[in-house]
């Protein structure tokens, strides 16, 4: 065998490599900046949740307004995702990312269930109000348990991805600050579940079980 045309070959196998991580980490600072925005997205959504019904204000529009956004963004960080682990197996800076599998798991759990719950979301008013003037006490039950769980997974998806966002965009380099970010957004979406669970909960059940939406 030509030694020559051997070094030729393992040259265009090792330019052929770097291309490939470099359209990874492309791929990866770009579905993290996705991921960043949908979870700001998703945050102005369930803000909005919150606000309308303690101000008992229903705009629909509105609602689909802070909703489409995420799901779009939601998407396009699920597809650039999968091109990513695709690509490459998962995971920039291993070290920086504690309980690595724990969270990994926690992180793709979510991220599969959120799209399909939001959908649901979204039209759980009105399926909520159909289902209080039908009776059909058991359906109702089931959608009212549909919403603690939305918040749940969305929010336990934010928790573990905020950091890993971070760094993967090179703003977040030290172990300790990360730690202590992890504390922060953990207690804060701690809060916003109890929060919007407790206002939509209570607010769905006073207008549906009144008499209000069964009328």
């Amino acid at each position: 065998m030509n030694p020559g045309g051997a070094a030729h070959v393992e040259g265009a196998d090792l330019r052929g490599i770097r291309e490939r991580m470099e359209i990874v980490v492309k791929l990866k600072k770009l579905n993290a900046a996705l991921g960043l925005l949908s979870i700001a997205a998703m945050l102005l959504h369930i803000g909005y949740t919150v606000f309308a019904y303690l101000a008992f204000y229903y705009n629909p529009a509105l609602k689909q307004l802070t909703a489409v956004p995420f799901m779009v963004l939601a998407c396009l960080h699920a597809v650039c995702g999968m091109l990513t682990v695709f690509l490459q197996s998962d995971g920039t800076r291993l070290n920086l990312y504690p309980r690595q599998n724990l969270r990994t798991i926690l992180q793709r759990v979510s991220a599969a269930l959120m799209l399909p719950l939001l959908i649901l979301h979204i039209n759980t008013f009105n399926l909520l109000q159909s289902t209080a003037q039908a009776g059909q006490w058991l359906w109702f039950a089931l959608l009212m348990l549909s919403q603690p769980l939305f918040y749940g997974v969305a929010l336990t998806h934010v928790a573990v991805s905020v950091t890993r966002g971070l760094i993967t965009l090179g703003l977040l380099t030290s172990i300790d600050r990360q730690k202590r970010i992890d504390r922060v957004v953990y207690i804060l979406c701690a809060l916003a579940f109890a929060v919007s669970t407790f206002v939509v909960v209570r607010t769905e059940l006073a207008m549906f079980l009144s008499g209000g939406g069964a009328a």
